[in-house]
């Protein structure tokens, strides 16, 4: 049972570096339509898609991947607390 939490966990983890990666492409002009991008994008587009709805662009500059890493590291936190209760 500890691995499967800690593998979540991970996998957890790395799913917030690859929102990071995201965000950093999308100031490069070009860089979010290489191969890499598009990849990126695949991967982190329907997560993010759930937070533009309720999170405003301010500026033209949105917060929703800031807000989609919270509730990441919150999720985290709690798998984190739950292998702590079990005792794993």
């Amino acid at each position: 049972m500890g691995f499967i939490l800690w593998g979540l966990s991970e996998l957890i983890r790395l799913y917030i570096l690859l929102i990071v990666v995201w965000c950093l492409l999308t100031w490069f002009p070009g860089a979010i339509q290489s191969s890499l991008g598009q990849f990126i994008t695949k991967l982190v587009s329907p997560y993010l898609s759930f937070f533009d709805r309720f999170v405003p662009a301010l500026g033209g500059v949105s917060f929703a991947p800031i807000i989609a890493i919270i509730v990441l590291y919150v999720v985290q936190y709690g798998i984190q607390g739950l292998a702590y209760f079990l005792g794993v």
